[in-house]
């Protein structure tokens, strides 16, 4: 079992990046243009041994609005909004799939929102097939989808499994009645393991469970009743994220009484309890918010130093060109990233004047290139071989990362991370404040260009 130290916890807690990307989305600019984009799309697809596809699909309608939510939403039930937004999802499909080689394969894609399954039945296969039929999608490709239990019937599922789709994510947050209704996501218990049920009877390879611990009227029982209820129902994999509570930013937030909210002391406490009946449990700490069973695929990625991290979180595909479609979505070639406008107004009207609907983007420099690959092997292999990167960047890296280097005294004082032999290696407890260890090799917080608020860091 993986024993948490609340002192170091509570020593180390604060703002900094999750590290989806290096750099992170407030560094991307709209000097980026979309002509920028297109360039390097064309420059990706020459050659041989191109890296497989990884697609993303942002469907942001939701039926009612849960109050914790930090996602790129839209709340409605006009379905003729839904139909509209899928047949610019199909133009833009094949505006993207005009520049890709065709023979190209797809190794892994994902629906994510908003809620997917706000979609239809017959919409799920509408767009579904349109994809199959626009790419070449391997036999093996991890294709995942968001799902939300209170407006699920079997037919999603069925529709979704009918196309390829093997794994399954689905919110739960807190199972606590009053929890549930101080965020306005009434979901009973029971909706739940149903939605887990008809998951295992249509042979879905996985099946992920989010909770969210600091939302209101939590309590360390409490919670601990809601770990005991997931830990039962046995999904391959949990996310336990941390709410922030930022209604300066999401302004639908302010829904929640400060007042209500648990102390910085109870999350903490809460934090640890998680993590320890987790891991008690049986489940593997894959790093930051993610537990998965011993024999699923991100604990054997990470056993075998596989593991990979971009937009979605962690990931078992590595190098992959990421292609996101629909509002806000972000793509990731080799060495640029580019977001779709937030709006649907800006990405219609983009789409109707047959311009890829990128609002900004970022094209790495040769500095950022090293420090994603150093942040990206910290994040996902926990360690990092000084003479890997040296042969590799043609570097010293302890005059290239002096600044870094000079701050993990301490954290190895604090059982964090040991350095030895050229080489970092991160602990059990360092795992928890990985994004704290990465933030030492972050090229604008050392140049305190970084002006970005994030969430804090536990």
């Amino acid at each position: 079992m993986f024993e948490v130290d609340l002192e170091k916890i509570k020593k180390y807690d604060k703002p900094g990046p999750r590290y989806t990307s290096y750099p992170t989305a407030p560094h991307f600019t709209e000097s980026f243009t979309r002509e920028n984009y297109l360039d390097e799309i064309i420059k990706t697809n020459y050659g041989e041994g191109l890296p497989d596809l990884s697609l993303y699909f942002h469907l942001p309608f939701c039926d009612t609005l849960c109050y914790f939510c930090g996602c790129n939403m839209i709340i409605t039930r006009n379905r003729d909004r839904v139909k509209d937004y899928i047949k610019y999802l199909k133009k833009e499909i094949d505006m993207v799939r005009t520049y890709i080689l065709a023979d190209r394969k797809v190794a892994q894609l994902h629906w994510g929102g908003g809620t997917p399954t706000h979609l239809k039945p017959d919409e799920i296969n509408e767009l579904a097939s349109y994809i199959k039929e626009s790419f070449q999608i391997n036999d093996d490709s991890e294709n995942g989808c968001e799902i939300d239990p209170r407006e699920l019937t079997r037919e999603h599922l069925e529709m979704l499994r009918k196309n390829g789709f093997n794994r399954i994510s689905m919110g739960v947050q807190d199972f606590n009645e009053k929890v549930q209704k101080a965020t306005n996501r009434i979901q009973p218990e029971d909706i739940t393991r149903q939605a887990v049920q008809w998951v295992r009877e249509l042979g879905f390879s996985s099946v992920n469970l989010d909770l969210m611990y600091g939302l209101p009227f939590q309590t360390l029982e409490t919670f601990e009743v809601t770990l005991d209820k997931t830990i039962d129902i046995s999904p391959d994999r949990i996310a336990v994220f941390n709410y922030a509570h930022v209604p300066w930013v999401k302004k639908h937030m302010a829904l929640i009484h400060p007042e209500d909210l648990p102390t910085p002391e109870v999350k903490l406490q809460i934090l640890k309890l998680t993590i320890e009946k987790l891991t008690k449990a049986g489940y593997v700490f894959i790093g930051m918010d993610h537990f998965a069973k011993p024999d699923d695929e991100l604990a054997v990625a990470l056993r075998e130093k596989k593991l990979y991290r971009n937009f979605q979180g962690y990931s078992t595909h590595a190098g992959t060109d990421l292609y996101a479609m629909g509002i806000t979505g972000i793509s990731q070639l080799q060495n640029v990233y580019a977001q779709n406008y937030k709006t649907e107004k800006e990405y219609f009207d983009s789409i109707n004047n047959e311009a890829l609907p990128i609002a900004r983007g970022y094209r790495l420099t040769d500095d950022d290139i090293l420090r994603r690959e150093v942040i990206t092997n910290l994040m996902c292999n926990f360690e990092l071989d000084f003479r890997q990167i040296e042969e590799k960047y043609k570097i010293n890296f302890k005059e290239y990362f002096a600044w870094g280097l000079s701050n993990l005294p301490e954290m190895e004082k604090d059982e964090l991370v040991s350095v030895k032999n050229n080489k970092i290696e991160v602990t059990p407890m360092g795992k928890l404040l990985i994004r704290n260890i990465a933030m030492n090799f972050d090229g604008y917080i050392e140049h305190k260009e970084d002006t970005a608020k994030y969430s804090r860091t536990v």
